[in-house]
C-alpha cells in the first residue's frame, strides 16, 4: 500500500515525486530520504504521488488523515528540511483536527504553506 507505514498509520505524508527544478528532479530524492528517515516512525505512512500541481514551489508535500484538515506545503528540500518534515508530520498526527498552531510549526512549514483544506465532513459548514 505505502512505501512505509501500514493502513493504521495516523498520518499520511504525500510527497510529489515529479517535483523538479532547473537543477533536475528533486521529488524522488526527497521521497527516498524520507523513506529512510521514517523507517522507525510507524505512525507516519509515506506515499509517493504524481504531481501536487505546485510546480513553481518544489518540493511539495501534503499531510493528510481521515477527519483532519489537509496541509500542502512547498519550497522544501532534502538537504535543508528533512527534519522539519518529520517534526511537522509528528505534530500533525498528534493534533486532534490536524491543525498545528502556527508557532508550533517548523519555520519552513510556517513559510511554505500553500493550502489548508478542511476534512470532507466538517461541523458547522453549510450544505451546498
Amino acid at each position: 500500500m505505502n512505501a512505509h507505514g501500514g493502513p493504521s498509520a495516523a498520518t499520511t505524508l504525500l510527497v510529489c515525486v515529479t517535483c523538479k527544478s532547473e537543477q533536475g528532479p528533486l521529488g524522488p530524492g526527497l521521497f527516498k530520504a524520507l523513506g529512510e528517515r521514517l523507517a522507525s516512525e510507524p505512525d507516519i505512512a509515506l506515499k509517493a504521488v504524481e504531481c501536487l500541481s505546485v510546480c513553481k514551489r518544489p518540493c511539495t508535500v501534503a499531510l493528510a488523515a481521515p477527519g483532519k484538515w489537509t496541509y500542502v506545503v512547498g519550497d522544501l528540500t532534502r538537504g535543508s528540511h528533512l527534519e522539519d518534515i518529520v517534526v511537522a508530520a509528528r505534530r500533525y498526527g498528534a493534533s486532534p483536527e490536524g491543525i498545528v498552531p502556527w508557532r508550533e510549526r517548523p519555520l519552513s512549514f510556517r513559510r511554505g504553506v500553500i493550502s489548508r483544506t478542511p476534512p470532507l465532513t466538517v461541523t458547522g459548514m453549510a450544505p451546498a
